[in-house]
């Protein structure tokens, strides 16, 4: 039986939104049609709206239900950039995005977007004041409410002030946030007037318990981002195409749950987290925590093990029955160098020797007892095949 630790990259579907998706998929009609049934549809998709409005402190207007993480992230670059006022080009981008948001910038400076990177600092957090003094005159902005890869939590409160103070469009990808941390848009976005300041912030429901291929964008009712693709214009003009209302049920009954339980959850998974970082310690004294050791998820342990490849570490615990993330990218079968952790300053040697280590609602102190029973072994192999490599080379 495998011992699931990669919950960052997806974590189990919930009994709770697996019924609601049951139920809704046995509703007969397009949410779009205005007879009986299509009307009973649009009711249950309105009502999924309406109950992340409320998990995510936004107006149910501002809900677009979308395909999941990396079309939100999409729509709003894409279409916030195509929306831009005329003579402003510039993109505010932070060091150790998620390769959605770096994919599509990349994308956008061939259609004339210029990139201005914000550096984080040893500890992979954005400071307020850097991101600010890159704000005047950009197009758009856009930042990590948390980093997926080592876990540090963002000040998106201080970013979105910042954004707003300069009259700039602010994206925030709370992907990796959204059921673990609060977030609250209309709270973060505070005073801010127009098509400025926070705007848009993505989230994805497989990352807490709904079914892959589910999420959505909030975009704030002041901002007209152009859309990605035409049709019926379902969804404020924003999104086409028929409602996944199934979708969308499953999706708002995964928050709804993962919302009522998060200070519960976090608290155990805190425990769980700090005691698997001092029983790694202990086992490799070598090995670092890389992230802010306070301001990060509560499920997160990102951890360098200088001269064991992270990708040998990975496949050795996996043989043991545990799996867990080095958290680099991995594009055409080619294992690559973590851009998070160069973003942190730290060499490429040191990129490929991490492991992400990421606990959920399903994982218990059994867990952690066996990866920590298993480290030792892993460790010591993986230690003597990086020497082997480091003096051949």
């Amino acid at each position: 039986m495998t011992i699931y630790l990669d919950h960052a990259a997806s974590t189990p579907l919930r009994a709770v939104a697996r019924d609601a998706w049951m139920a809704a998929s046995g509703v007969v009609g397009n949410a779009s049609s205005v007879h009986a049934a299509g009307q009973a549809a649009r009711r249950l998709l309105e009502e999924s709206r309406e109950q992340l409005a409320a998990a995510l402190d936004c107006e149910p207007i501002e809900v677009v239900f979308t395909s999941g993480g990396t079309e939100s992230i999409n729509l709003a670059l894409k279409g916030l950039w195509w929306a831009r006022p005329a003579g402003t080009d510039a993109l505010v981008l932070p060091d150790g995005e998620h390769h959605a948001t770096l994919d599509t910038a990349a994308w956008l400076t061939t259609q004339g977007a210029d990139i201005r990177a914000v550096a984080l600092d040893g500890l992979g957090r954005i400071a307020v004041a850097a991101f600010a003094a890159a704000l005047p005159g950009a197009a758009l902005a856009t930042a990590l409410v948390a980093a997926n890869e080592i876990g540090t939590v963002q000040d998106a409160a201080g970013l979105a002030r910042a954004a707003a103070e300069a009259g700039v469009a602010l994206h925030l990808d709370a992907v990796g946030a959204v059921g673990h941390l609060p977030v609250a848009f209309a709270r973060w976005r505070g005073a801010a007037v127009g098509a400025t300041g926070l705007v848009a912030l993505s989230l994805s429901g497989h990352k807490f318990g709904a079914p892959a291929g589910t999420g959505a964008l909030v975009v704030s009712r002041h901002a007209a981002p152009v859309a990605l693709a035409h049709g019926g214009g379902q969804q404020r003009g924003l999104r086409s195409g028929t409602p996944d209302v199934a979708g969308a049920a499953a999706l708002a009954a995964a928050l709804v749950e993962a919302s009522a339980q998060r200070e519960g959850e976090a608290l155990r998974l805190v425990a769980l987290r700090d005691r698997a970082i001092s029983g790694i310690r202990r086992l490799v004294p070598s090995a670092e925590l890389l992230g802010d050791p306070a301001d990060r998820l509560p499920g997160n342990v990102h951890v360098l093990f200088p001269g064991a490849a992270g990708e040998t570490l990975l496949f050795l615990l996996d043989r043991a029955g545990i799996a867990v993330s080095t958290g680099s990218a991995c594009q055409a079968g080619v294992a690559e160098p973590s851009h998070v952790v160069l973003a942190l300053g730290r060499d490429e040697r040191a990129a490929r020797s991490v492991l992400r280590i990421t606990l959920g609602r399903t994982t218990t102190d059994a867990d952690i007892d066996a990866l920590l029973a298993a480290l030792p072994e892993a460790h010591a192999r993986a230690a003597a095949s990086g020497a082997r490599s480091a003096h051949r080379s």
